[in-house]
């Protein structure tokens, strides 16, 4: 049986194409058909995930998820992936309404600060993500401690989040600058980009190591899933 990806994105559509570049740039190819099949199908009229799940409508962003992926299914797809950290509030619910696997983005990434021995990571991320504990919940699991910024870091974030990347700006280096500053002076061994807008912000301007690109363990984890090689570097 082929394995074919689906890709449910426009979450922001921006940040799909960096996924899907992601996906291309991290496979062991050498033509076109050693690349992995894909669908993508970005849904950009898909309601904010933020405000839906804080604002009091969170089943009917859930029923668009849902309806999204079951078109990806029907399509022969035989993985998920949600380039959307904040949808993945209704990760494990979309799971049991499916019949292919969902890769969950913040369980592999936490998976993979627990396998590098990191005891104290920041989180950067939305409100939605934050305030719904997405990854809270995945690094209490692992033994982690999961630390999110407080209130004057987090709209700090959330301003290059929104008023930056979504209008298709490339972020300011000086505002993340405050919420590095915040990492270090906090004692986190690592940060999580756990905003799909702050990998997009990476890809403009490079960050070390420290951080930790949830996008990243999602490519790559969609590269392995589907039985295709990840390219050594």
């Amino acid at each position: 049986m082929e394995q074919r990806l689906g890709i449910l994105g426009g979450m922001g559509p921006q940040a799909t194409q960096v996924f899907y570049q992601r996906i291309l740039d991290k496979t062991e190819a050498s033509c076109d058909q050693e690349h992995l099949p894909t669908l993508i199908w970005s849904d950009t009229s898909m309601p904010d995930r933020t405000t839906a799940i804080l604002g009091g409508d969170a089943e009917g962003c859930y029923r668009r998820l849902l309806a999204d992926a079951r078109l990806l299914e029907g399509g022969g797809c035989t993985v998920l992936a949600i380039p959307c950290n904040t949808s993945h509030y209704f990760a494990d619910r979309l799971q049991a309404e499916l019949t292919v696997p969902l890769i969950h983005m913040p369980r592999e990434t936490v998976a993979v600060l627990a396998a590098q021995g990191r005891r104290k990571v920041g989180i950067l991320a939305t409100d939605g993500t934050v305030q719904t504990g997405v990854y809270q919940t995945e690094c209490a699991a692992r033994e982690l401690i999961g630390l999110t910024p407080p209130p004057e870091v987090q709209r700090v974030v959330m301003s290059i989040i929104y008023d930056e990347i979504k209008r298709g700006e490339k972020g300011s280096r000086e505002k993340f600058a405050l919420i590095d500053h915040w990492l270090r002076q906090s004692g986190c061994d690592a940060a999580i980009l756990a905003c799909t807008e702050l990998s997009v912000y990476r890809t403009y301007h490079g960050l070390p190591d420290y951080y930790l690109d949830a996008m990243d363990v999602l490519a790559e984890r969609c590269i392995t899933a589907c039985g295709y090689r990840l390219r050594m570097v």
